[in-house]
């Protein structure tokens, strides 16, 4: 089974090569490191959560939760790295420990979501409690109430940044803890929250940004294509509707849908994350830019989203359209989820710019850089007036996600399957113990006296679940060594000594 953490969204790097260094390196304490842990799950549920959420960041005082672009009291983010991200990070160290302390914030995370889960089955970016605000939803607990009609309150659920997605991802990973089966609220969350997401499936096996119920498309065979013309100047036309890419919306659907079929046994989830490998089958481009858009119309052409973010070919898309490709093709063998990636390949190694860099979005047909300008937001060829709140180009990263790719691909799928699963020997955990260890001392280090973790001289919900998970992730390793990891530390331990004076 794969293990929790690869599931969690994407705010830390457990890729953890030992690093070439000049002193020996220390092990972390077991046991100092579990302590640590529980520090930070026992303020995090004190001082900072509201009805068991979390916001993104909190002034040192505490006096008020802060999300993207707001601010509250009240508030809890759903988006990572709020409440979902906290809630999976608890659940991870309880998998890793066993301490109850880990399970009740986790249940009590869970227990947010829940609370503001809306009546079309997902969720919204954040969540205030405040009830003047939060008057303004239809919810799931509405409906079971009988109150069905949303009578105008917003009730579209959003999976643009993993919001939908990874709430999903932590309930169906609570709900199969021994805890989590006994709770019949969690699962009827669980429950709805899976059938409002595969409702809302295309027939062509793509989602939209958001989703109310059933897809409004009907176009089940159509092939992307490059039309004839697209208009330069932005429409500002409700795009939520469109299949959308944009910011892995449908990679981290995907890994919802195998993560389900792997724990619920349902082949309900395998036929609809099929589905949407063959919409990726039929989104990718033709020649001579045979890649993926981050968004398409019902028409399957390449459309405008926000005014910064024209039809294009993108390459951070087509990175997470092969990445989501290669993870069904993992889980069922067929190697047509493989077919596009040659071509796709090849088009982005020879997209990238003369300075090392790849710009996200390349014209349809004539393949030149696209941007925009930073007060206007005109399109222009011109990269010398960007603005700053977006990634118009992409750093050297993209080679290092399209060597994984390939190493993805030809290695065999029994190996790959092989690597993800847990170790079974402790000499394997120490060994990850031993990767994680740099890393782990960092983290341990860097977190202050209360247990938090701080960023901009502020309480940072995201700096905080990314050391917490390496804690875990070292804490878990190294207990699981066994006799071979209080071998590897006490050696360690003896080597850092220093070396006694010389005799005179």
């Amino acid at each position: 089974m794969r293990r929790l953490l690869l599931l969690l969204p994407a705010l830390v790097d457990f890729s953890f090569a030992e690093e070439k260094k000049t002193s020996p390196l220390v092990f972390p304490d077991p046991a100092l490191v579990l302590a640590a842990m529980k520090k930070t799950a026992s303020v995090l549920r004190r001082e900072v959560s509201f009805a068991g959420g979390y916001a993104w960041s909190w002034p040192k005082d505490m006096s008020i939760a802060k999300g993207e672009n707001r601010e509250s009291p009240t508030l809890i983010m759903i988006q990572p790295p709020g409440t979902p991200a906290v809630g999976l990070a608890m659940l991870g160290a309880y998998k890793a420990s066993g301490d109850p302390l880990f399970l009740q914030a986790a249940r009590e995370a869970g227990q947010a979501l829940i609370w503001c889960q809306l009546s079309s089955g997902g969720w919204d970016s954040d969540f205030d409690f405040d009830p003047r605000k939060s008057r303004n939803y239809h919810f799931r607990r509405d409906i079971e109430a009988g109150d069905t009609d949303p009578g105008g309150r917003q009730a579209d659920s959003t999976l643009d940044d993993q919001k939908t997605q990874a709430s999903l991802l932590f309930l169906l990973e609570l709900a199969h803890t021994e805890a989590g089966k006994a709770d019949p609220a969690l699962r009827a969350a669980l429950d709805f929250g899976l059938e409002g997401l595969l409702v809302a499936q295309s027939p062509n096996g793509a989602w939209g940004q958001h989703f109310e119920g059933p897809s409004k498309d009907t176009n089940t065979d159509a092939r992307a294509k490059i039309p004839a013309e697209w208009p330069r100047i932005w429409p500002n036309v409700d795009y939520t509707s469109f299949h959308t890419l944009n910011d892995g919306n449908l990679q981290w659907v995907m890994r919802v849908l195998l993560r389900a079929y792997e724990l619920e046994k349902d082949e309900r989830y395998l036929t609809a994350a099929k589905k949407l490998g063959s919409f990726l089958l039929k989104a990718q481009l033709p020649e001579p830019q045979p890649a993926w858009a981050q968004q398409y119309n019902f028409a399957m052409e390449p459309a405008w989203a926000r005014k910064f973010e024209p039809p294009a070919v993108s390459s951070v898309e087509s990175i997470g359209a092969m990445e989501a490709l290669l993870e069904l093709w993992l889980a069922t063998g067929d190697k047509q989820y493989l077919t596009p990636h040659p071509a796709a390949i090849q088009w982005l190694e020879k997209s990238r710019l003369p300075d090392g860099q790849w710009a996200r979005f390349y014209e349809l047909t004539t393949n030149k850089p696209l941007y925009c300008k930073a007060k206007t937001y005109e399109i222009t060829y011109d990269d010398s007036d960007l603005p700053t709140h977006y990634g118009f180009k992409i750093d050297p990263d993209v080679a290092k996600d399209i060597e994984k790719i390939r190493a993805r691909m030809t290695a065999p799928r029994e190996e790959t399957l092989s690597k993800q699963a847990l170790p079974t020997e402790p000499k394997k955990w120490t060994s990850r113990a031993k990767g994680a260890a740099a890393k782990a001392n960092t983290a341990l280090k860097s977190q202050d006296k209360k247990g938090f973790w701080i960023k901009d001289d502020e309480i940072d919900a995201g700096e905080t679940v990314k050391h917490f998970r390496t804690l875990t992730y070292y804490y878990e390793a190294a207990k699981n060594g066994g006799q071979d990891f209080v071998t590897l530390r006490e050696r360690s331990l003896e080597a850092a000594k220093p070396a006694p004076p010389e005799a005179k």
